[in-house]
């Protein structure tokens, strides 16, 4: 029987060795950006072609390299950071693996120039798939000039796989920026299809952070400075109205490098516990200088996901740094329990007590509740019921008596056709067997016992049909002019996804234009969404193309019209009066799928007579 093991080329080794690093153009350039400043540059130029497939380029003024050094660049495990396993542990700069030039050659058509030494002729060596085609002398200024062309045009399977251009010219600006941002004192310069997108100057952190994340955030950052024996912390947080809907705006670097650490983002945002709405996300780049022997880097290729020594302590003060930034600029103010002087300058409180308030006191009702074993968390007693015949009476009287606010403007259309359902769903046609509960739920009976249906979620089904009908019938969604348009200015990688959906979201009545750079502005909304809600629909969406989310709601369009469904649900609003309940329970059974939402949540719920009976049992 012939031997079934064998060694693998060089060539084929290599290139499974770069799908761990090169993963995409972004892969790329997170290493070349990288090799620059290990380099000592100072200013930094990316050039990108078709999202990086074509070209990617990368020009410093860092120190370069001879000869020797440039064709060893191009060798698997060559490295100059790295002479001992000990020197892994206490590593700084931003690369140290020497796979980043191996892992590209082998995918791409690569040519780099690089000088030492202005005056003194440089060095330019081309290679393709790993194969050294020239290597020669030439004219060039201290530094390195590499270009990466035709990105897998070796491996067709994995350039097949790639993204769309926009999502991959988005994750090359998400590597752009985390870079840009950790030095600062870095001049970066971006340009993409002959158009120049950045031109960072060298500065400080803040101004960095404004000039990459937007200037809407320039009087919205708040600093965070904190220096332990252990950790220093330093950087700027966001005040809470710079939350978003979206994430994309959480930076941590750890040395200067970025990572991904879902444990330590807890910390910050738990920090912003009761300033910011639930599910909203702040903004932060804060930077943790801690001993390189304290944390592991060598978990991922990438060397963005990272190990700490003792995760809890880093935890404890990253969000102690952060609750003392925030309260520092009266944003969660500590609390002040001195007492008002309005309050001590009281006769009650300056009057002295007496023999007969003392004994009224303990004979008091809050006296036995407060000392009585087990009693302190009891309000009142039994006689806490002795009003419930009012109650009663106030529950039997008409809705239009003691409703107190009125049906709002945005009322669901009446459907006038009603559909056949199961003799089971059924709900009696009558106007007086219908109550609305808290807002949230409506109970009507049907043939064979109850029916309790969560109204948002119905109107959410309900507003989800209408819309797919028309964009099924390429009827766009009726759309209102906006009296005053809005703009909103968004991170650059979430400005390049929605410049793609402006068309879908056109057709479902929201119109938004591209009003130069990373702003757009909003000329037109879909009918019943009200003021400033098309801002939360447009990070909603932008978070979900940005995470290619696998919900239930899979494709884009369908992700759209659920977003804009739950956005237009209106719970209690549009159903105060009898015709209006009914009306919204003959729509929802003339839905394609009246049971769930388009997320999959149950609409409504049969409850039979005999699980009433054994209720009261």
């Amino acid at each position: 029987m012939p031997d079934e093991i064998l060694l693998l080329s060089d060539h084929i080794a290599n290139q499974i060795a770069a799908g761990e690093v090169i993963q995409r153009p972004a892969s790329a350039v997170k290493e070349l950006l990288e090799n620059a400043i290990d380099a000592g540059a100072t200013e930094i130029q990316l050039i990108v072609k078709d999202s990086g497939k074509e070209l990617i380029q990368v020009i410093d003024n860092g120190k370069g390299m001879s000869p020797t050094d440039a064709r060893m660049s191009f060798e698997r495990h060559a490295t100059s950071k790295i002479r001992n396993i000990d020197d892994l542990f206490t590593i700084r700069t931003m690369g140290f693996r020497g796979e980043a030039l191996a892992s590209v050659a082998a995918v791409a058509q690569v040519e780099l120039k690089t000088n030492k030494e202005d005056g003194a002729p440089g060095t330019r060596i081309i290679i393709e798939s790993t194969e050294v085609k020239l290597q020669e002398p030439c004219p060039m200024n201290k530094g390195t000039n590499i270009m990466v062309k035709n990105l897998f045009y070796n491996v067709p399977a994995r350039r097949h796989f790639l993204k769309s251009g926009s999502t991959e010219f988005r994750h090359i600006l998400d590597e752009f920026t985390r870079i840009a941002l950790a030095f600062p004192n870095i001049g970066f310069r971006l340009w993409h299809n002959g158009t120049e997108q950045f031109h960072l100057t060298q500065g400080n952190l803040k101004s960095r952070i404004i000039a990459l994340l937007g200037s809407n955030f320039e009087k919205k950052l708040v600093p965070v400075e904190q220096r332990t024996e252990l950790l220093n912390i330093f950087g700027f947080v966001g005040k809470p109205e710079t939350a978003f809907r979206t994430r994309g705006n959480q930076f941590f670097f750890i040395n200067g490098r970025f990572i991904r650490n879902s444990y330590l983002n807890h910390a910050v945002t738990h920090s912003y516990e009761s300033l910011i709405e639930k599910d909203t996300f702040p903004l932060y780049v804060l930077f943790l200088e801690i001993d390189p022997a304290r944390v592991d880097v060598n978990v991922h290729p990438t060397k963005q996901e990272v190990k700490f020594e003792d995760d809890r302590l880093m935890y404890s003060y990253l969000q102690a740094a952060v609750k003392h930034a925030l309260a520092s600029n009266n944003i969660a103010p500590s609390i002040d329990f001195s007492l008002s002087p309005e309050i001590t300058t009281l006769p009650a409180v300056q009057l002295p007590v007496s023999d007969r308030e003392i004994e009224q006191t303990r004979s008091g009702y809050l006296q036995h509740i407060f000392s009585d074993r087990n009693q302190a968390h009891v309000i009142e007693r039994k006689d806490s019921l002795r009003n419930w015949k009012e109650l009663y009476e106030i529950a039997k009287m008409p809705e239009d008596t003691i409703r107190t606010k009125p049906g709002g403007h945005d009322a669901l259309p009446t459907q006038a056709a009603l559909i056949a359902t199961p003799a089971d769903t059924t709900p009696v046609q009558t106007n007086n067997n219908k109550l609305l509960i808290h807002g949230t739920y409506l109970v009507t009976t049907v043939k064979s016992g109850m029916m309790l249906i969560h109204v948002g979620r119905a109107q959410e089904r309900i507003w989800y049909d209408r819309m797919l009908n028309s964009w099924n019938t390429r009827e766009s969604a009726a759309s209102q002019r906006v009296l005053f348009p809005t703009s909103y200015e968004f991170a650059p990688q979430d400005a390049v996804l929605l410049e793609e959906v402006i068309p879908d979201l056109a057709r479902m009545g929201l119109e938004v234009s591209h009003l130069g750079k990373h702003t757009f502005v909003v000329q037109g909304v879909p009918l019943g969404l009200r003021p400033g809600e098309e801002k939360e629909i447009i990070e909603d969406v932008i978070e979900h193309l940005k995470n290619e989310s696998p919900d239930a709601v899979t494709s884009r369009t369908d992700m759209i019209l659920a977003r804009l469904a739950k956005t237009l649900s209106r719970s209690s609003d549009a159903i105060q009066h009898p015709a209006e309940q009914q009306a919204l329970i003959d729509e929802l059974f003339a839905t394609s799928q009246p049971e769930y939402t388009p997320g999959g949540k149950k609409t409504f719920k049969m409850i039979k007579k005999d699980d009433l009976d054994n209720l009261l049992a």
